[in-house]
């Protein structure tokens, strides 16, 4: 394949690999959650930090992630104490989070139109090995959080209430979770851009939940079609001239419709087998949620 030749598309399909991994991992929980335009907020804020790398002649990449873990941070405090409602928090994200980055970027030396849209909607190719570097480190802290704590993470994302009764630390777990998301932001924003970003943390968790209802399978399911949209989208934006941060999120998008589509017949089968007056007891799972790894959902 020639597309193996060019160190510059090699770095792009490490990159997407790595992606493909890390924004389902973390987007499971926001699923959870129930937030799952949270990426887009944490994204907006993270182009504040992109210009202010450009305004401080510091690394974007860096720069954006602390300034995307501060805005999550903030936001997570405003959920806690605040009383603005955490609907009106995010847009506040969104909205100022957009403004300050557009006009850092254009008060900057280095700021203009093409710096900005790299940023935005993603660049593949221009990733450099220093911002290969920066991936390596904020993934493998991403994988180590999301692997590691990951019946923690589901319980309290799963209900608050019954994991502070067991002694969980709730306020940490969350923030932790606000926190990773911020940090998946960053190392995704070169691949799929800022504005595209939660788009690849949520459509694969939405695609798993069509075929699986235990957490386990889903988190599996869903890490395995990140991983082949960012590699089949890269690779088509290579050979067909597209941007590859829109050509990941679509092909998320058609396996989405795809698995829903399969997926209904069985449905349907199980919602008559369950109405049958001798079916089984069944755990109902809510709607957007799948069971822990050791519940198994009868149907």
């Amino acid at each position: 394949m020639d597309i193996l030749n060019y160190a510059f598309m090699q770095r792009a399909l490490i990159a997407a690999l790595i992606v493909g991994i890390t924004a389902p991992a973390i987007g499971i929980y926001l699923v959870q959650r129930r937030q799952a335009l949270m990426g887009d907020g944490i994204g907006h804020v993270a182009l504040t930090g992109v210009g202010l790398g450009f305004l401080l002649n510091q690394s974007p990449v860096w720069v954006a992630t602390a300034v995307a873990v501060a805005g999550s941070v903030v936001m997570e405090l405003i959920r806690w104490y605040g009383k603005t409602r955490g609907d009106l928090a995010l847009a506040m994200l969104f909205y100022g989070g957009m403004a300050g980055g557009v006009m850092l970027m254009n008060l900057s030396d280095a700021g203009s139109n093409a710096n900005l849209g790299t940023y935005l909607f993603g660049s593949i190719t221009t990733v450099s090995p220093q911002d290969m570097t920066t991936i390596y480190v904020l993934a493998a802290l991403v994988l180590a959080i999301t692997v590691g704590l990951r019946r923690q993470l589901f319980a309290v994302c799963q209900d608050e209430e019954f994991a502070r009764v067991t002694g969980l630390p709730v306020r940490l777990l969350n923030l932790l979770i606000a926190v990773t998301a911020a940090v998946t932001v960053t190392v995704a924003m070169r691949v799929v851009g800022l504005l595209l970003v939660s788009a690849l943390m949520v459509i694969p968790v939405a695609a798993a939940q069509q075929i699986s209802r235990s957490f386990a399978v889903t988190f599996s399911v869903a890490v395995a079609i990140g991983v082949a949209v960012t590699l089949t989208g890269t690779t088509t934006s290579y050979y067909v001239d597209v941007p590859s941060g829109a050509t990941i999120v679509l092909f998320a998008i058609g396996l989405f419709v795809v698995l829903t589509a399969l997926a209904t017949p069985l449905a349907k089968k199980r919602a008559r087998a369950a109405a049958q007056p001798d079916a089984g007891c069944t755990l109902e799972v809510p709607a957007g949620r799948s069971a822990p790894d050791d519940v198994s959902v009868a149907g």
